[in-house]
């Protein structure tokens, strides 16, 4: 049995995660302080982002600020994924998805997995959701449909377009995939977080409140989930703990990598 040196899950919660797909640890991610911190450097990085540009739409922004693996590849964070993961873990991705008060865009129901089919072999994600905002059902909280991760189309549902202008991304499973009346509300407060298989089907409805609705979504993979070689020149991972086991490419925290988000952006490449 394998032993971990500070988890931060509960042996029930690593059983709530694993049978239903998501868990809702009843914990502060980071001191006060800390947080208080990132809190801030978001709101900087918030002001300068382009005002063309949707705040929904923040993918990969470690990429070029490594100020922010400070947080991302912080123990407090890895911590809570060592014990679904096991003890050699790779920050895969992570995607600022804030949503403005009155007009904040749906986020339609979908699978991390299907946007990452062709980039990950085995498929085995852990996502953090650190919510930045209180993330309510009244500003428009991620809900969750449990036990699909592993039931039904197991992360590889069948897809439909819809309205972009009313939508973070151009498509959504369709309604025969899903059962939307099993949906359950991940309300978090600012510092705490939601964990989820990247199988499980989830989505939020628009903003329309008075506040801000602000999550940052943090990926990490076990080290012998393998990225594909065609996305070596535009996608970037970090080693969070433990050995790179099969000796991937990995990029270094400290070092900004601005040009691989600019190669993104010529590419097209989707965020999420």
């Amino acid at each position: 049995m394998i032993t971990y040196s500070n988890p931060r899950l509960t042996s029930e919660e690593v059983d709530h995660y694993k049978r239903e797909g998501y868990v809702i640890p009843k914990l502060k991610v980071f001191s006060d302080e800390k947080f208080s911190a990132l809190s801030a450097y978001f709101d900087d990085k918030l002001a300068d982002w382009p005002k063309d540009e949707r705040p929904e739409q923040m993918d990969t922004p470690h990429f070029a600020d490594p100020k922010l693996n400070e947080w991302a590849l912080a123990p407090e964070v890895v911590d809570l994924v060592e014990p679904l993961l096991g003890p050699d873990i790779i920050l895969f991705s992570t995607h600022f998805i804030c949503k403005p008060q009155g007009d904040g865009r749906r986020v339609p129901w979908h699978e991390d997995s299907a946007y990452w089919r062709r980039m990950l072999n085995p498929m085995e994600v852990a996502t953090v959701w650190l919510a930045i905002d209180p993330s309510t059902v009244k500003n428009g909280c991620m809900y969750v449909i449990p036990q699909t991760h592993n039931t039904g189309q197991k992360g590889f549902s069948e897809y439909e377009g819809v309205d972009t202008s009313k939508s973070v991304f151009d498509s959504e499973i369709v309604k025969r995939h899903r059962k939307d009346e099993l949906a359950v509300p991940c309300e978090l407060e600012r510092n705490q977080c939601s964990l989820h298989d990247a199988r499980t089907q989830h989505g939020s409805p628009p903003n329309t409140s008075d506040m801000r609705r602000c999550g940052w979504t943090l990926r990490f993979i076990p080290a012998a989930t393998k990225l594909s070689e065609d996305y070596h020149d535009r996608h970037l991972m970090y080693l969070a703990r433990g050995k790179n086991v099969l000796n991937q490419p990995l990029a270094d925290p400290t070092k900004s990598y601005s040009h691989i988000n600019e190669l993104r952006r010529k590419l097209g490449v989707k965020a999420h």
